[in-house]
């Protein structure tokens, strides 16, 4: 496998002799000193070129950088529409193993893409000088924050609301819709209300990671283990039994938040909670 400093001179080697590459950006996990290095991170750059459509002619040019397992190109494709309108981008996984994360930008959009960045930048080459203020890289943007009292309520509202879909899946033996409804949208409301918990334990000065990566280390270790419980989803029984956990897990942690912050945990937590369990005791005697 190529070394950072391998590929890196690679890539910064061809953006330097490539005149339509006049600003190169390192972006994403590379760039913040938070996150612990590995192989397995992305490089993230961006090329602002004077010529993009010259490079969208064909794929050939991207050979120099090795060779590709898969390649995928977001705005080239129909399914799943564009979403960076005048960006293009290249998504590469190497044989060796290395991903680039490749985005081709107009020169004139540079201050759209600052305007656009969330913090985690990094200047690379300039070779106009276009970049006018020093650029530190944070990932302050994903730090933890201090919930509100709506914000509070609309997280609990919407766990519990959204609870009833999953038990009216199972209660009709739509484990699918079940499922969806209980990863999709319960349960990251979870893993929100716990992490407001941490902030109020630990500060609001860092970040529990994209998906909520690295909140494991923040949460005693029973906790942990039981929500890695409501991951086992392959039959009706479990399903039931993540719900029950995904409630207790709840209830535990909004309590917490709201105690701490003068809020008002919702009485609704006691009647959905008996709705369900009147709806799983009678699946149960209709099974």
């Amino acid at each position: 496998m190529r070394s950072e400093a391998e590929m890196m001179e690679m890539l910064m080697g061809f953006a330097k002799n490539d005149k339509r590459i006049r600003l190169v950006m390192l972006e994403g996990s590379r760039t913040n000193p938070s996150i612990t290095r590995d192989a397995f991170q992305d490089f993230d750059l961006s090329f602002f070129v004077t010529e993009l459509e010259s490079f969208k002619r064909s794929d050939d040019w991207l050979d120099i950088f090795g060779k590709r397992l898969i390649m995928q190109k977001p705005e080239d494709m129909e399914l799943f529409p564009p979403e960076l309108g005048n960006w293009f981008s290249y998504l590469m996984l190497f044989e060796d193993g290395n991903k680039v994360d490749l985005t081709l930008i107009p020169l004139q959009e540079v201050e759209e893409y600052f305007f656009k960045s969330d913090g985690l930048v990094e200047v690379l080459l300039d070779k106009d000088s276009l970049v006018k203020k020093e650029l530190q890289a944070n990932d302050r943007q994903y730090w933890l924050k201090r919930p509100t009292a709506r914000e509070f309520d609309d997280c609990c509202n919407e766990f519990w609301m959204v609870a009833t879909y999953v038990v009216k899946g199972l209660a009709r033996k739509e484990i699918l819709f079940a499922i969806d409804h209980l990863h999709e949208i319960a349960r990251p409301n979870l893993l929100r209300m716990m992490s407001w918990q941490i902030g109020l334990e630990h500060g609001y000065t860092f970040s529990v990671g994209k998906n909520y990566k690295f909140i494991q280390q923040y949460l005693p270790k029973e906790d942990w283990e039981a929500f890695l419980s409501t991951y086992s989803q392959a039959s009706e029984s479990k399903m039931w039994q993540s719900l029950f956990t995904c409630y207790r897990l709840f209830r535990q942690y909004a309590k917490l938040v709201a105690s701490e912050l003068g809020f008002l945990y919702p009485d609704y937590d006691v009647a959905i909670t008996a709705y369900t369990e009147r709806v799983y005791h009678q699946v149960k005697i209709e099974d």
